[in-house]
C-alpha cells in the first residue's frame, strides 16, 4: 500500500473515534440550540461569512414593496410602489370641477328618468387624474366610446359606456321586464339599434354636461362619432394627463357605469375658474363696491381748464410783475385751445362766444394719451 492510502485509512479511523466519543453529537446539538433560540427571539440567523444576515418576513417584504392586501384603490402608497407610481399623474386639485360634476349628477338623474320612464339613480363614484394611454388600456371591452368636442374650449373629450349599461338601457327602452337582469350576448358586435339607443342617451348626458358648466362658462359639447375600438378614440397623446369622472347609473336591479374623460388641455382655458372654491368667486373683487364706485365716479364734479398759451419766464421776471403790467400771449382768436384736467390733456377746441359767455367748440373726442398734447406739456 502506498503512503497516500495509509494516510486516508488513518484519517478515517480518527473520524470514527471522534464519532464514538460523541463530539459530533455535541456539535450538532449546539448548532440546533443556536438556531432555535434565534428563531424564538426573532434575532438574526447565522450565515456563512463574517457576520449575521437579517432575513425579512413576509409582512416586512410587503411593506418594503408597498403592497398590502388591505390597500384600497385610492389609498396612499409607500415603498417601491410609491416610487413606481410617482411617474403617474399628480396634478393640482380643481375644487370647482367637483361642484360642476355634482350638478351634472343631479341633472342626469332627472333627464334619464324622463328618457327611460324608469326610476334612475345616478351617483358619482370618484374623480381622479390618469394618463390617457393608461385609461385606453384599462377600458373593459366590449364598450361604446363617444368622442365629443367642446366647442368653446376647442378640444375633445371622451365618454365611455360599459357593456352592462348598454344592455340595461336597451332592455329598458325596448320594454324589458322589470325584476330581471339584462341578457348579455357575448361574441358579437353591437347592432345598429343598440348603437342608436346608446347614442341618444349619450346626447342626453352631453346636454346635461352643457347645463352643468353653464354657471361657470358657456360650453357646447357636440357628439362627433361613436367607436367600439379604443384605438380609434385617441383624442390625445398617451402620456397626456386627463381628468376621469366615474358615474354609476342604477335602474332598480339594472345599471352600469359611465366614464367621462376630459384631457387637461381641454380644461386649460377655464383653469382659473375651476380653481375657485365656490361658484361666483371673483378672487377678491366685490361687485357691490364696484357698482357703488362707478355711481360715485359718474356723479363726481371735475374742474377743467382751457389753456390759450404757455410761456416760460425767469423766476425773477415773474416776481417783478405788478398790478397793471401787460402780459402778451402768443395766440390769436383762431388759435386752438387745449382742454386739460389738472396736468392731463383731454382734447382741443376753438374759442368763440355765445351771448355774453366765452365758449369752446371741441374739435375732436377725448384723447388723454394724445402724443402731441403730451409733448406740448413739456
Amino acid at each position: 500500500m502506498s503512503d497516500e492510502d495509509l494516510d486516508q485509512d488513518e484519517l478515517a479511523a480518527e473520524w470514527e473515534a471522534m464519532a464514538e466519543d460523541g463530539d459530533d453529537l455535541d456539535l450538532a446539538s449546539e448548532w440546533e440550540a443556536m438556531v432555535g433560540s434565534e428563531d424564538d427571539e426573532g434575532e438574526d440567523l447565522p450565515t456563512v461569512g463574517n457576520g449575521p444576515e437579517r432575513i425579512l418576513n413576509q409582512d416586512e417584504i410587503d411593506s418594503l414593496l408597498g403592497f398590502s392586501l388591505s390597500d384600497d384603490e385610492g389609498a396612499d402608497k409607500s415603498g417601491l410602489r410609491a416610487i413606481i407610481n410617482s411617474a403617474l399623474v399628480s396634478y393640482e386639485r380643481l375644487p370647482m370641477l367637483e361642484i360642476v360634476f355634482d350638478r351634472l349628477v343631479r341633472l342626469m338623474t332627472t333627464s334619464l328618468r324622463n328618457f327611460t320612464s324608469d326610476n334612475v339613480e345616478v351617483s358619482l363614484d370618484n374623480i381622479s387624474s390618469i394618463r390617457f394611454g393608461d385609461y385606453l388600456n384599462s377600458i373593459p371591452l366590449p364598450a361604446i366610446l363617444a368622442v365629443f368636442r367642446a366647442k368653446q374650449l376647442d378640444n375633445y373629450g371622451l365618454l365611455t359606456v360599459d357593456s352592462n349599461l348598454i344592455y340595461s338601457i336597451v332592455d329598458v327602452l325596448l320594454g324589458g321586464r322589470r325584476g330581471t337582469s339584462a341578457m348579455r350576448i357575448e361574441g358579437r358586435p353591437y347592432t345598429t339599434i343598440e348603437r342608436m339607443l346608446v347614442k341618444r342617451m349619450i346626447e342626453v348626458i352631453l346636454d346635461d354636461a352643457k347645463q352643468a358648466f353653464a354657471p361657470l362658462t358657456e360650453v357646447e359639447f357636440d357628439l362627433e362619432r361613436v367607436e367600439t375600438n379604443p384605438r380609434f378614440a385617441a383624442i390625445a397623446r398617451p402620456a397626456n394627463a386627463a381628468i376621469l369622472v366615474r358615474l354609476r347609473i342604477d335602474m332598480e336591479d339594472r345599471g352600469g357605469r359611465v366614464e367621462l374623460l376630459l384631457p387637461y388641455a381641454t380644461l386649460e382655458p377655464i383653469r382659473k375658474m375651476l380653481l375657485q372654491q365656490f361658484m361666483g368667486e371673483k378672487f377678491g373683487r366685490d361687485n357691490i363696491w364696484e357698482g357703488h364706485l362707478a355711481t360715485e365716479l359718474w356723479s363726481t364734479k371735475m374742474e377743467i381748464m382751457a389753456v390759450l398759451d404757455e410761456q416760460k419766464k425767469p423766476l425773477g421776471e415773474v416776481m417783478d410783475l405788478k398790478v397793471g403790467d401787460t402780459f402778451f400771449l402768443d395766440a390769436t382768436p383762431t388759435s386752438p385751445v387745449e382742454i386739460r384736467c389738472g396736468t392731463v390733456p383731454l382734447t382741443q377746441g376753438r374759442m368763440g362766444r355765445i351771448g355774453h359767455n366765452v365758449a369752446l367748440r371741441l374739435n375732436g373726442p377725448l384723447s388723454p394719451g394724445a402724443k402731441n398734447a403730451m409733448t406740448r406739456l413739456t
